[in-house]
């Protein structure tokens, strides 16, 4: 069995095992790295979109009629001279109405908004 082997071959295959075992683990890091740089490139792209995203909203809140759309739309602001209407009952919804409206309920502890607390005070302390 084994004078079909040689001294040559038996040379040859324990030097391809050695050098398959030396070269195992510096293979393997090499593999993992690579993944693992490829992770972090997506992870960057990533973080790049999220920044370009940040800039563009930076740079919407720098333009005062901007701010002055939000605090209307968010924050129920009127200009002076101005009256809003707030309607509580709405059971229908506008197909004009695109823009996402903050609610009113649940921010504030209490229920009513705050110019609904702020016009109650007022009246308690007018009736003392």
């Amino acid at each position: 069995m084994f004078k079909s082997i040689s001294g040559r071959s038996l040379a040859f295959a324990t030097v391809l095992l050695v050098l398959a075992i030396t070269l195992a683990p510096p293979l393997h890091s090499y593999f993992a790295q690579r993944a693992q740089i490829d992770a972090y490139k997506v992870q960057l792209a990533q973080s790049a979109a999220t920044l370009h995203e940040a800039e563009k909203e930076l740079t919407l809140w720098t333009d005062p009629t901007y701010v002055a759309s939000q605090a209307r739309i968010r924050l129920h602001y009127v200009f002076p001279g101005e009256r809003e209407y707030v309607v509580l009952s709405n059971s229908q919804t506008s197909a004009a109405q695109t823009v996402p409206v903050a609610p009113i309920e649940g921010v504030a502890p209490g229920v009513t908004p705050w110019y609904s607390r702020l016009i109650s005070t007022i009246e308690s302390a007018h009736q003392n």
